[in-house]
């Protein structure tokens, strides 16, 4: 097909495994929403256990699951660790869910991704 993105290969599929199953616990799936809040800037190890109300040894276990499935970065500014969600990261995995519903079968047409979130 003309202008198609190449289909994923067993370890680009393995790969997005590997990252959906760190994003498959509630706290970790939280903390990857309120980087997504605080983007581009990010938040502090601290904010986000108070935010979180989890203790930092559980926190530390969360975020660096995240990290190594390169889903979250981290950056250090003196004695702060500074986390940010990998948007990059993140639309990868999004548009490989997407790309053949989307492009191919057009099960589900790209605009209508958005999902409204029950309050």
């Amino acid at each position: 097909m003309a202008g198609s993105q190449p289909l994923p290969d067993d370890q680009d599929i393995a790969r997005f495994a590997d990252m959906f199953a760190a994003l498959g616990t509630e706290p970790r799936l939280r903390i990857v929403r309120l980087l997504l809040a605080a983007h581009p800037d990010g938040m502090v190890v601290s904010d986000l256990q108070l935010e979180l109300g989890i203790p930092n040894s559980t926190l530390s276990h969360h975020l660096d699951k995240l990290k190594n499935e390169e889903l979250v970065t981290v950056r250090r500014e003196g004695t702060y660790l500074w986390y940010r969600a990998n948007t990059e990261a993140l639309q990868g995995l999004l548009a490989f869910l997407y790309s053949e519903c989307c492009s191919r079968s057009k099960a589900i047409q790209p605009e209508s991704v958005i999902v409204p979130i029950r309050k």
